[in-house]
């Protein structure tokens, strides 16, 4: 090797020494511009920029011989930096999910190196000791004996670091001017993933013209700026504005909106869809939803529904852009049904699903109906499953479902919470009487199940209950925790069993 050979360098005479010193950091180029080679060969044998950085980094990892390899893009707007990619060698305990939004003040004597158009080698962690509390403490939980960050650059500025954690002692010079080299390559695959990313929100754009189709008209809005793209707009509307085609940016959505819903809007729903537009209280409105949807009556096609979609959001979480969408409720109410249908009910039974039913009881207890609320599962459940296979599991859940549904009324909520486990909601039902008598038409029902491939297995259920007197200011969680230490005691008992929650 060449480590080998160097050593034997010792007895040579100093002329002869120094050329075949020279020779032998020529080797070493030669090998690792052929690393480099082979390194962009391998990582553009695969698809996307993501995976393509990923095989870089691990093929340069692997041969030079180091712990951990990784890169660093800054957010300079939040003043961090985060760790995006990481390769590390074979027992290394992985990194990177720990170092996100790390403060740039805390390594900016790194940035200080960088700007100086220097690379930052540490040759010990322990000469940092003194000086550099906080990154010696954090490379030695790392176990980083040694390392070498080099920037990345773009547009000559810095946009990140590329680093190597225990590369081999020798020779960290050149390893620092490799990776100058490797830094330049790797800002190459980023540069490409940032247009990829950049075209395909174009192409969602795009392709948002495709979704208009079924919409009459369609605005795509900056909720931070008010500004606006028209997607689609009736041919009528735009000759009102004084336009013949579509126009691609507006300035104040608001005010362009109202204006078109004060003319072709018929008045008695003017100043609530002009509520329904406020950008200020949209993101408060869509918390938690997909949509919000409004309906009025338009002077141009009859009843329609307007509905606003979140796009997406910025990096505090906060929404950024949403799409404005109108449609004509006729021509689309069997595909809204069907998808609401799907949206609501839970597809293996065809009850309510937990998002539709805890909207349900969130909206009695809202309007203080009284009732009682139930808590159903079945009993070792995972033996079914383990003994007969996730079919017979699922041909249970099925009956059980059904069975539920039977029992119960129309205005009754029967919801599917996940795996065994559901919820009714019984309106009325406030008295021990009539819920003792509820509970025995249920569980009577429900040993009435077969299922021909668990003949000889029987399916025993579980119940606790919590009564709601309408008059308690109490959440769907709040009344699910009461019913559930009421299954608690339930589970006590071997057979069928329903208790009561009592408080305290």
């Amino acid at each position: 090797s060449i480590r080998d050979f160097w050593t034997g360098v010792k007895s040579v005479p100093l002329i002869e020494s120094r050329i075949i010193f020279k020779e032998i950091t020529y080797m070493q180029t030669i090998i690792r511009y052929e690393l480099v080679i082979k390194a962009l060969r391998s990582a553009l044998m695969l698809d996307t920029p993501d995976e393509q950085i990923d095989e870089f980094i691990r093929f340069f990892g692997k041969h030079i011989g180091c712990d951990r390899i990784y890169i660093f893009e800054d957010n300079k707007k939040e003043h961090v930096t985060d760790n995006t990619y990481e390769w590390c060698r074979q027992g290394i305990e992985s990194e990177i999910d720990y170092l996100q939004g790390v403060d740039m003040d805390i390594i900016d004597w790194w940035y200080k190196a960088f700007d100086k158009k220097e690379n930052v080698i540490i040759r010990d962690v322990e000469t940092i000791k003194n000086e550099h509390v906080y990154i010696y403490n954090t490379l030695k939980i790392q176990n980083v004996k040694r390392l070498v960050v080099c920037p990345i650059r773009y547009k000559n500025e810095i946009s990140g670091f590329f680093g190597v954690d225990n590369p081999p002692i020798d020779d960290h010079l050149g390893l620092t001017t490799f990776l100058d080299m490797i830094a330049t390559l790797v800002i190459s695959f980023l540069k490409i993933r940032n247009s990829q990313n950049k075209s395909k929100r174009e192409a969602k754009l795009s392709g948002y013209s495709a979704l208009g189709q079924i919409y009459t008209s369609m605005h795509y809005i900056n909720v931070k700026t008010n500004r606006f793209h028209i997607v689609k707009m009736e041919p009528q509307i735009l000759t009102y504005l004084g336009k013949h085609e579509i126009y691609d940016i507006g300035d104040n959505f608001t005010d362009h909106i109202c204006k078109i819903h004060r003319k072709f809007c018929q008045a008695d729903y003017v100043d609530r869809e002009v509520e329904f537009m406020n950008l200020e209280t949209l993101e408060e409105r869509l918390q938690g939803k997909k949509s919000i949807d409004s309906v009025f009556y338009g002077k141009l096609s009859g009843w329609c529904r307007s509905r606003f979609i979140p796009v997406d959001y910025d990096e505090d979480g906060s929404l950024l852009h949403v799409l404005y969408c109108v449609e004509c409720i006729d021509d689309q109410k069997k595909r809204e049904d069907k998808l609401l249908y799907l949206a609501q009910t839970d597809t293996m039974t065809g009850i309510s699903n937990r998002r539709s039913g805890e909207k349900m009881i969130e909206r009695v207890l809202n309007n203080k109906v009284s009732g009682m609320m139930c808590l159903v599962d079945c009993d070792k459940f995972k033996s079914i499953n383990d003994t007969y296979g996730h079919m017979a599991g699922d041909e249970v859940i099925v009956a059980i479902a059904h069975t539920l549904q039977k029992s119960c009324r129309d205005k009754d909520v029967v919801m599917r919470l996940g795996g065994d486990e559901f919820v009714l909601f019984i309106p009325g039902v406030t008295e021990r009487k009539c819920a003792n008598a509820f509970f025995k038409r249920l569980f009577e029902n429900l040993k009435q199940i077969q299922i021909e491939s668990i003949k000889d297995h029987p399916i025993i259920m579980s119940l606790g209950a919590c009564i709601y007197d309408g008059k308690e200011e109490l959440t769907f969680d709040e009344l699910y925790c009461r019913a559930d230490m009421a299954m608690y005691q339930s589970k006590k008992v071997e057979g069928y069993s329903a208790t009561i929650y009592k408080k305290k």
